[in-house]
């Protein structure tokens, strides 16, 4: 479509009730489909399958390497022990190079492991980047092969939280928790191994722990999980609340809506607040009972380990070496049981994205298409058809939902350059109408054919590209004034633009502006006028130059001055094109070469002003109305 801007908006807030969303770590709802998900996950990492081996062959290095160091390091205990002995027996003396040496090489070995370790989160963290960059561009290109419909039962929140939140989500699984998940079993494996080399009673002993660890660990996860959840929710509803008093800031203040606004917030936020602390409070206690359990751990080993060394059954260095394995061995526990919770809302991410990734798409394009740009004759003549602009509806059928028809059997013959004004009451389907021509829906039954050829036989861009429509809603983005007008063709000259401008009635009032056409236009567009922005989305559509014009009610945000110079420049543009004008004032189509009278998806009546107004029907009435009204 030639004029339609990118859109640098803030998206659907959520409403009151909040949506999803909330702070990357928080427990979220969990995947329907957890393992199914993960399958979808791993396949879609297949490409970096070798590159996240290496990554965790190096985890596995430099995990092992750590975990040797206390077994090393109480052999320097046992030999510094020994020499003191000695000492004492007068056999002998401290070797105290051997012990320098010993630590030397502990330290090359924490040396070796920090520099595997480095490298590994290097080129983790390049995968992690390469994957993100790669979902939010299916995500990207997933959102531009959707149909209209699907957007009409989903918020833009919605959709924006798939491209943040939740890949944001998986982003940092990906970079932490899967080579964690990896350390943590080779740490304990490793450890494990490393106890059982020392003493297997002891070893027992610590083992004898463990179960009482996992059922407190899985008793606080399940009571401030329902917690967590809580805490998201309420988050959610306080980020929606306050990001729609915010983009409705004016409205709130022109109905004296501060005080409701942050009577709700407070509500909010008191919900809030109190499933945080719950959650936080909850889960701040795994550490201290965890500590405490392993605490006792460490006086039964202390006491084996001492009567095993009175016994001459075990050295003091192994005594040593074994408390910080034992230390050591909680940790990848917690890890792991942590790394559980969090593949749980990774899982429930990675299943909204996959889910906006395998929506139904637009029905594919014809196998060969017709192309109508000048610029891509060259490269397929024989597909190329020059348009004219003679459009055709024939018995068109559609419906929004398919057990509810809107339009019925509508046919129309419009020829090149006429101007067509669609009026009706509301809900008649006029601007159904422009939606179907331009494909945002395919229709049910019949057909639309532009000079003879069925729309379904272009390609969607290459037909919109015939299109350029001025709508009622401007929509304007972030940028210059200038950046705003070349939107309708990327490639034109700054005087090109301005003479769009000037065929607009845009560069009298740009030029008095501060910057004039530098002037950037803020997120909203609010520091100029409606009127100003409906006179730049007319200048787009002016240097679009298409063969076919959509207006819908282009006009009525502008007085009654402007209308009568925008009316001049759109007679001027209309010249020799087809135009389509979806009209509420009816006084502004009286010069239309067919007018159509929609009433619940039909056309009751159709024909020239004059004419309809001569048969006393349902125009002559909506006409008469509108006119007595406006006089009164």
């Amino acid at each position: 479509m030639s004029n339609q801007p990118r859109s640098t908006s803030s998206p659907q807030p959520h409403g009151p009730r909040g949506g999803p969303g909330g702070p990357i770590g928080l427990t979220g709802p969990k995947a329907k489909d957890f393992k199914g998900t993960i399958k979808k996950l791993i396949q879609y990492l297949g490409s970096y399958k070798w590159s996240i081996l290496f990554v965790w062959l190096l985890a596995i290095i430099s995990t092992v390497f750590t975990i040797v160091g206390p077994k090393i390091l109480g052999n320097a205990t046992n030999e510094l022990v020994n020499g003191f002995m000695n000492q004492i027996a007068g056999t002998g003396g401290i070797d105290f190079q051997k012990i320098g040496e010993i630590i030397l090489f502990l330290a090359v070995l924490y040396l070796v492991s920090a520099l595997f370790s480095y490298f590994q989160g290097y080129v983790m963290s390049g995968i992690t980047m390469k994957i993100t960059y790669t979902m939010r561009n299916d995500i990207s290109a997933k959102t531009h092969k959707l149909p209209l419909g699907y957007y009409d039962k989903t918020t833009h929140g919605e959709v924006l939280s798939r491209i943040t939140n939740d890949v944001d989500t998986i982003s940092q699984t990906l970079n932490q928790s899967l080579t964690q998940i990896i350390t943590s079993i080779t740490s304990l494996i490793g450890i494990l191994i490393m106890m059982l080399s020392i003493s297997w009673q002891m070893t027992l002993v610590t083992l004898c722990i463990l179960p009482l660890t996992l059922i407190i660990t899985i008793f606080i996860v399940q009571k401030s999980q329902k917690h967590f959840k809580s805490q998201q929710e309420y988050l959610g509803n306080v980020n929606g609340h306050v990001e729609e008093m915010l983009s409705s800031h004016i409205i709130v203040k022109a109905f004296n809506g501060e005080e409701d606004s942050t009577k709700i917030l407070g509500e909010y936020n008191d919900s809030l607040y109190n499933s945080a602390w719950k959650a936080n409070f909850l889960s701040g206690l795994m550490m201290p009972i965890m500590t405490f359990i392993g605490n006792i751990g460490y006086v039964a080993i202390c006491i084996i380990g001492g009567f095993f060394t009175a016994n001459g059954k075990m050295t003091i260095g192994g005594i040593q070496a074994f408390i910080q394995y034992a230390r050591q061995f909680n940790q990848p526990i917690s890890q792991i049981a942590n790394i559980s919770n969090v593949f749980q809302q990774t899982a429930a991410a990675a299943e909204r994205v996959f889910e906006f990734l395998g929506e139904p798409e637009e029905t594919p394009e014809a196998a060969h298409a017709l192309v109508v740009n000048e610029d891509k004759k060259a490269s397929n003549p024989a597909a190329f058809v020059p348009i004219e602009g003679n459009v055709t509806f024939q018995n068109v059928e559609f419906g929004y939902n398919p057990d509810k028809v809107i339009i019925h059997n509508f046919s129309a013959a419009v020829k090149r350059g006429q101007k067509i004004a669609i009026v009706g009451p509301t809900g008649a389907g006029k601007t159904t109408i422009v939606k179907l021509l331009m494909r945002f829906y395919d229709i049910n039954k019949g057909s639309i054919m532009i000079d003879g050829h069925d729309i379904k036989d272009f390609k969607r861009d290459e037909l919109r590209s015939l299109f350029g429509m001025v709508l009622q809603d401007t929509w304007l983005f972030n940028g210059t004034i200038r950046e705003n007008i070349r939107y309708g063709k990327l490639t034109a000259t700054d005087e090109e633009v301005k003479e769009a401008a000037k065929a607009a009635q845009v560069d009298h009032f740009v030029r008095t502006l501060p910057d004039g056409y530098n002037m950037i236009l803020n997120e909203e567009a609010s520091n100029i006028s409606q009127g100003q922005k409906q006179l730049l989305t007319i200048a787009r559509a002016i240097l679009a130059n298409p063969n076919i014009l959509i207006l819908d009610e282009a006009t009525s945000s502008v007085d009654t001055r402007t209308e009568i110079l925008i009316q001049k420049a759109m007679d001027n543009l209309m010249r020799g094109r087809t135009s389509f004008i979806i009209a509420h004032r009816l006084s502004t189509i009286r010069n239309a070469d067919l007018i159509l009278c929609m009433k619940d998806g039909d056309i009751v009546e159709q024909g020239s002003h004059d004419d309809l107004i001569e048969k006393d029907g349902f125009y002559a009435n909506l006409y008469n109305s509108q006119f007595d009204t406006e006089s009164a």
